[in-house]
């Protein structure tokens, strides 16, 4: 039996996968959440074979979620199920120990071959991703901006770019308002930008972030 876990901000889907894979023989899904800091706590508390993740959720997000679980809980294994299927998150992601990574647009056979493979250890590409992954490795194009920041910085503009507050940052990460303030302020200094709307903007270039998934016009409370 392979345990599953589904991470995903959206009821819809984790209720539309939950019922698909329930109804195949020898798939079990152990539970569906909502954010990346759910997702740590329910692979402490049902170490599941596969944790299907979604990238762009509130809180710490579905990167920073991987990175721990993958860091702590060596047995369970990653599938990335995202709109993110271009840019620089793919290759990254891949490099840290993810063991499969599918668009959102495959079917339902697609992501049951993915979790059947990779319960098998192997690894797992959707036919998009594959092909930007083939064309970004010949690609002579210079290195993206985003490329200059650390794993914290990158966690922090992430969420700035899908509009979390100074003090909702602050507070999900255990850290202080000062601090993120810091921080944002040397985002913004590496990828020569002076604002939030730039960030927002520079991310959607670059395929950081699918367009659907922020709201450049949502104000914040800082």
């Amino acid at each position: 039996m392979i345990k599953i876990l589904i991470v995903d901000d959206h009821k819809i889907v984790r209720d539309g996968l939950s019922r698909i894979l329930s109804s195949v023989d020898g798939l079990y899904v152990v539970d569906d959440v909502g954010s990346g800091e759910e997702a740590i706590d329910m692979v402490i508390r049902h170490r599941p074979n596969i944790v299907l993740m979604d990238l762009s959720m509130p809180g710490i997000g579905g990167l920073e979620a991987t990175k721990r679980i993958l860091r702590h809980a060596s047995d369970t294994k990653i599938i990335i199920l995202t709109l993110l299927c271009a840019g620089p998150l793919p290759e990254n992601i891949l490099s840290n120990g993810v063991h499969a990574y599918l668009s959102k647009g495959v079917g339902a056979q697609e992501v049951i071959k993915a979790i059947e493979a990779v319960h098998l250890g192997e690894r797992y590409l959707s036919k998009d991703i594959a092909q930007s992954l083939a064309l970004r490795a010949f690609s002579k194009k210079d290195s993206i901006p985003f490329q200059s920041l650390s794993d914290r910085e990158m966690q922090i503009a992430s969420m700035i770019i899908h509009c979390y507050s100074v003090r909702q940052i602050a507070t999900s990460l255990s850290v202080s308002p000062k601090t993120v303030n810091s921080y944002r302020y040397r985002i913004f200094s590496k990828l020569n930008i002076s604002g939030d709307m730039q960030l927002a903007i520079l991310a959607i270039q670059y395929q950081i972030v699918h367009p659907s998934e922020i709201n450049l016009h949502r104000s914040r409370v800082f």
